[in-house]
């Protein structure tokens, strides 16, 4: 074989062992879109469904109640839990959606994951919680992965409570439209006054995340940008169900409704103050959107502590706004 041959073909080989190993490499690297990846069945007619996000490179837990026909299309509410993102309590175990929503034509969508983040997008990951992009998995990610899959129409709603109760609100803002209602229960809407700021601070700190991996640190202008008490007249065009109690005990504070002692020592002791401090933040809110001409319904129960059992109510009550905006 002449020798320019054989350098002109160990070249190619070269080449071709380099392209095939970039190829494998490739190959080996985490994904680079979002997908479903596994979907099996739960209890009921609940489908669990883990989600791969590419924003995140993690895998994301979610339960789906599947609308009543599922051959029809539906429109899709998502639900998100508290600051521990439902490890201690979520929608599903602690509240009665299965069956609230078993003959209706919506598919519910419960997240179970998110403790401490406020479902938001992170300037910096956390040595703790990781990679954190939920706005970004909650408006641009997860709803096409389920519209897919359960043939969602394009309109959704979201609701959340207490951590979550302030997410709602960023991510309407966020992705203006994108949600057309959104439900806060039990939630502390601003963020950036020295109060607004000492409960974020608590919130992700008890979970062992860093607060200024979020927002920067408190003299950061993101915490501002983020706040929806200050860019409350973005909030026109979306449907707005806010409740709270006031942290007296209520109609729910018995053992029927708690669940157990611990459950409702905990609602007395703990359940109670957390409320007083919602209560306070709503009545901000509301008194700003008031004066921003800005229509919301508000809930401020009489009575009630930070718990689950008045969630579920908040829930049944504001749906009549859901379905209509979800028309």
């Amino acid at each position: 074989m002449p020798k320019n041959l054989r350098r002109t073909g160990a070249v190619l080989l070269a080449l071709s062992l380099l392209l095939a190993g970039a190829w494998s490499d490739a190959r080996a690297e985490p994904g680079t879109a979002a997908e479903i990846a596994e979907m099996r069945p739960g209890p009921g007619r609940q489908q669990q469904v883990e989600v791969y996000s590419a924003a995140m490179d993690r895998i994301v837990r979610t339960a789906v109640l599947p609308a009543a026909d599922p051959e029809k299309p539906s429109p899709v509410l998502y639900l998100l839990n508290g600051s521990s993102g439902g490890s201690d309590g979520n929608w599903i175990d602690r509240t009665d959606v299965a069956e609230f929503f078993a003959g209706k034509q919506v598919t519910v969508v419960v997240v179970l994951d998110g403790a401490g983040s406020y479902f938001t997008d992170w300037r910096a990951d956390d040595p703790v919680l990781g990679k954190q992009r939920w706005g970004t998995f909650l408006t641009e990610e997860l709803p096409p992965l389920i519209d897919a899959e359960f043939d969602g129409t394009g309109a959704n709603a979201i609701a959340g409570v207490s951590m979550a109760g302030t997410s709602v609100f960023q991510l309407a803002l966020a992705a203006p439209g994108f949600y057309r209602a959104i439900g806060s229960y039990s939630g502390c809407v601003r963020t950036s006054d020295p109060a607004g700021q000492t409960i974020v601070q608590a919130v992700v700190t008890t979970q062992r995340g860093t607060p200024a991996n979020m927002w920067g640190p408190p003299s950061d202008p993101a915490w501002r940008a983020n706040d929806p008490y200050l860019q409350a007249d973005k909030l026109r065009g979306t449907a707005v169900y806010v409740a709270t109690g006031t942290g007296i005990p209520g109609p729910k504070e018995n053992l029927a409704d708690a669940g157990d002692l611990p459950h409702l020592l905990y609602q007395l002791m703990f359940g109670a103050p957390l409320e007083v401090v919602a209560n306070a933040c709503t009545r901000q809110l509301r008194d700003r959107l008031l004066a921003a001409n800005i229509a919301a319904t508000f809930d401020l129960r009489p009575t009630g502590t930070h718990a689950w059992g008045y969630w579920q109510d908040d829930l049944h009550k504001s749906w009549p706004l859901f379905e209509e905006a979800l028309r």
